[in-house]
C-alpha cells in the first residue's frame, strides 16, 4: 500500500468502491488528497503519514467506546494493557462507576490509566441491545405534507391537515401510522429552497407548517379584521393551486403566516402558557437561542430585538407537532406520525453555522449505480467524523432528542450515512467522489439509546448501494429497513421478482416513494416519457421503454399467479399493495397519491428547474388537484385503503363517499 492510500485508510477514506458486486472503481488521487486536506491532513510527504500512524497506534482508547447492555463486558476496554485502571463518570449525574457489567444506560466519560504511565479519555456510550419495536404489524400512509391542502389551509398543507388526515386514516381504515416528509426549518430568504431535504436546521421545525387558527392566542387577538384579511388571502392562494393549477408557493404562504404570527405574538399569554414557553426555552438552551438569532439575522432583522419572536415560533410549531401525534394516537394509531430526518442541511443554514462540525468545500451525494448512472450531488455539507467523535456526538444526540419529542416513529433518510457518506469535492462530478467512513457502531449506539429513551421505533431508508454488514447491524439493533417493491428482486439468483415469503420482515414495505414514479405512471410507462422529454435518459428511449415494460409485466405476472386481480389500472394498483400484505413486512406504507391515481412524482431526481419538484398538490388521475376533504371522500382512495387494511378483509367505502 502506498503512502497516500495508507493515510487515506487511517482517516476512513476509501480509495475504491463497488457500484455492483463484480465492479470495482478506483477513486481519483486528486479526490483523496482534497478530502484529506479538508480534514486538516498534509499529503505532501511521508513524514506526516508516519507521525499520524504512530499516534494512532499509541492511543489507548478509540474516541468512542460502545457497550451494548445485556451483552458480555470484557475485563477492560479493547486495546488497554493488563493492569490498566478505568474510571467511568456518568455525564448526566456526575456519578462515578468502575468498569464492568451493570453500567447505566447513557453517554459517559471514560478515563484510562495504563501501567506505563499513558492516560486517555474517551466517550462511552452504553446503549440497549435494540431500538423499540413497532407495537404491532400495521399499514399506513406516506405523504408530503405541503401537498395535502384542506379547505382550511393557506395554500399548502399544514399541521391541522396532518391531524385531520390521521383521524380519518386511523378511525375509518385502521391505519397505524402516517409518514411525512421532513418538517425541518427551511432556509430564510426568497425564493426558499423548496426541498424538505435541504433544510436550514434539522434540529428545529419550520413554522410555515403552523395552522394559524389553532394558535391559542388567536381567539384573544384584538386584530380580528387584519387576521380575517390574511385568512382571505390564504384562501386565495389555496384557490390558485386547487382551481387554477398554480404550483404551491411556500414563500407566499409564509409571507401571510408571518404577518398573522406577528399579530399573535403581541397577544399576552396566559400564565400557564407563559410557564410552558419558559420551560421550552430552558430545555432548548443555547442551540435554540443560536438558531433563533440566526433566523432573525438572515431575515434582515436585528437579532437582539427579534430572537425571542423566532424562539416563540419554534415553540408554537413544536406544540402543533405534538398535537398531531396526540390526534393520531387518539384515532387508534399504534405508531402515529412517522417523521423524516434528512441526511444533511443546506450549506448556508443555521446548523451549518457550526464550522468546526461541518466540512467545507465538499458536499454529500451518491456514486453512480444501477438506478442512477450519473450519480447524485445533494449539495449538503457533511459532518466531519473527527469532530463528531471528539465532541462525544453531542450534535447528533441533540438532533435526535429534538425530533423524538413529537414523533411516533422516526425515518432516517439514507441511514447508511451512519456508517459512511459519499463526499464530492467542490468543482467535481458526483462520480469523482469518495466514501468517507464514520464510527458506525457509535452512531448506531447513540441512535438506539435516544430512541429507547423516547420509546420511539426507527426506520432506516436503506435503498441504493448498501454494504451487507450495514443491513445486518441495523437489523440486529432493531432498526427497520425500507423495501420498495420495484427493487425487490432475487439479485443473487435469476433476478426475478422476489416472492412475498422471501421478503424481509423487519422493514417498511411500499410500492413507491416520493423520488419514484407514482404507481399509475409506472404501470403506464409515463415516467419514461417524462424523463425522455426532459432529456434525462442515458440510454435510447426505445430501450428504456422496452426494459421498463418488461419489468412491470414480470411483476404483474407474479401477482396474477398469486390470484390477484390486475385487470385495469385501479385493480392493478390495489393488487400491488395487497401483495405487500402477503410479505412478512412489519409495516406496509401506501403512497397517498397512489390512492387517487396521481401520475406525477413529487420529486424527479436529476432535475432542478426543469420540473416542479416539491411544489405539486395531490391530484387525481386527470391531474386535477384535490382537497383533503375530496380525498377522504374518494371511492378509489377508500377502496385501496380497505384492500390493504392489516388484519381485516375487504371493506366497502364509508357511507356518503363521493367520487373524485
Amino acid at each position: 500500500m502506498d503512502d497516500l492510500a495508507r493515510l487515506a485508510a487511517l482517516h476512513g477514506i476509501a480509495t475504491a468502491y463497488q457500484p455492483a458486486p463484480d465492479v470495482t472503481v478506483q477513486v481519483p488521487e486528486a479526490t483523496i488528497r482534497t478530502i484529506l486536506g479538508l480534514l486538516g491532513v498534509a499529503t505532501d510527504d511521508a513524514e506526516s503519514i508516519r507521525v499520524f500512524a504512530k499516534s494512532a497506534a499509541g492511543r489507548l482508547l478509540p474516541p468512542t467506546v460502545v457497550l451494548w447492555q445485556g451483552e458480555p463486558v470484557a475485563s477492560l476496554p479493547a486495546g488497554l494493557p493488563p493492569g490498566s485502571r478505568v474510571v467511568v463518570v456518568a455525564e448526566e449525574s456526575g456519578e462515578e462507576f468502575a468498569w464492568g457489567p451493570g453500567l447505566p444506560l447513557g453517554v459517559h466519560r471514560i478515563t484510562a490509566d495504563a501501567p506505563d504511565g499513558r492516560t486517555a479519555e474517551a466517550t462511552l456510550v452504553v446503549a440497549p441491545e435494540r431500538a423499540p419495536a413497532a407495537p404491532e404489524r400495521a399499514h399506513g400512509l406516506l405523504v408530503q405534507l405541503y401537498s395535502l391542502l384542506s379547505e382550511r389551509s393557506w395554500g399548502m398543507g399544514d399541521l391541522g391537515d396532518l391531524a385531520e388526515l390521521a383521524r380519518w386514516a386511523g378511525r375509518t381504515h385502521g391505519a397505524g401510522f402516517i409518514q411525512v416528509n421532513p418538517l425541518h426549518a427551511s432556509l430564510p430568504g426568497t425564493p426558499t429552497d423548496p426541498s424538505p431535504y435541504r433544510p436550514s436546521s434539522r434540529r428545529f421545525p419550520d413554522p410555515v407548517h403552523l395552522r394559524i387558527e389553532d394558535v391559542p392566542e388567536y381567539a384573544d387577538c384584538p386584530e380580528r379584521e387584519a387576521l380575517a384579511e390574511l385568512a382571505s388571502r390564504g384562501a386565495a392562494l389555496r384557490h390558485e393551486v386547487l382551481e387554477k393549477g398554480a404550483l404551491i408557493d411556500r414563500d407566499a404562504v409564509w409571507a401571510l403566516k408571518r404577518q398573522a404570527l406577528e399579530l399573535l405574538y403581541a397577544v399576552p399569554r396566559t400564565s400557564e402558557r407563559e410557564a410552558d414557553y419558559r420551560a421550552f426555552r430552558a430545555q432548548g438552551g443555547a442551540s435554540l437561542d443560536v438558531h433563533a438569532s440566526w433566523q432573525a439575522s438572515h431575515m434582515g432583522e436585528d437579532p437582539r430585538a427579534r430572537t425571542d419572536f423566532h424562539r416563540w415560533l419554534v415553540w408554537l410549531t413544536d406544540g402543533q407537532l405534538a398535537a398531531a401525534q396526540r390526534a393520531a394516537r387518539e384515532a387508534g394509531m399504534s405508531v402515529g406520525i412517522v417523521h423524516d430526518l434528512a441526511v444533511g442541511v443546506h450549506p448556508d443554514g443555521s446548523d451549518a453555522f457550526e464550522p468546526a462540525l461541518h466540512a467545507r468545500s465538499v458536499s454529500v451525494g451518491a456514486p453512480p449505480d444501477a438506478f442512477n448512472a450519473r450519480g447524485q450531488d445533494w449539495g449538503l455539507p457533511p459532518w466531519r467524523p473527527d469532530a463528531l467523535a471528539g465532541s462525544g456526538y453531542a450534535a447528533f444526540r441533540s438532533l435526535l432528542r429534538g425530533v423524538f419529542r413529537y414523533a411516533g416513529a422516526l425515518r432516517i433518510d439514507h441511514v447508511m450515512g451512519l456508517f459512511r457518506l459519499w463526499w464530492i469535492p467542490e468543482g467535481t462530478l458526483p462520480a469523482e467522489g469518495a466514501y468517507v467512513g464514520y464510527d458506525g457502531e457509535a452512531m448506531l449506539a447513540v441512535l438506539v439509546l435516544e430512541a429507547h429513551r423516547a420509546g420511539v421505533p426507527v426506520i432506516g431508508e436503506d435503498l441504493g448501494t448498501v454494504e451487507p454488514h450495514v443491513r445486518r447491524e441495523l437489523a440486529r439493533r432493531g432498526v427497520l429497513g425500507t423495501s420498495v417493491l420495484w427493487f425487490e428482486r432475487d439479485w443473487s439468483g435469476d433476478g426475478s421478482p422476489l416472492a412475498p415469503q422471501a421478503w424481509r420482515a423487519d422493514c417498511l414495505a411500499t410500492v413507491t416513494t416520493h423520488d419514484l414514479p407514482p404507481t399509475a405512471a409506472k404501470l403506464a410507462g409515463g415516467h419514461v416519457e417524462l424523463r425522455d422529454r426532459l432529456g434525462l435518459l442515458t440510454r435510447p428511449a426505445e430501450r428504456e421503454r422496452a426494459e421498463d415494460a418488461a419489468d412491470t409485466a414480470e411483476w404483474l405476472a407474479l401477482l396474477d399467479g398469486l390470484g390477484l386481480d390486475t385487470k385495469g389500472e385501479e385493480a392493478a394498483v390495489q393488487a400491488l399493495y395487497a401483495f405487500l400484505l402477503r410479505t412478512p413486512a412489519r409495516l406496509v406504507g401506501v403512497w397517498l397519491p397512489d390512492a387517487v391515481g396521481d401520475r406525477r412524482p413529487q420529486n424527479l431526481p436529476g432535475t432542478w428547474d426543469q420540473y416542479p419538484n416539491w411544489r405539486l398538490p395531490v391530484a387525481d388521475a386527470s391531474g386535477r388537484p384535490l382537497t383533503l376533504e375530496e380525498l377522504m371522500a374518494s371511492p378509489r382512495a377508500n377502496a385501496l385503503l380497505s384492500a390493504v387494511r392489516v388484519g381485516a378483509g375487504p371493506r366497502t367505502a364509508p357511507p356518503g363517499a363521493r367520487g373524485v
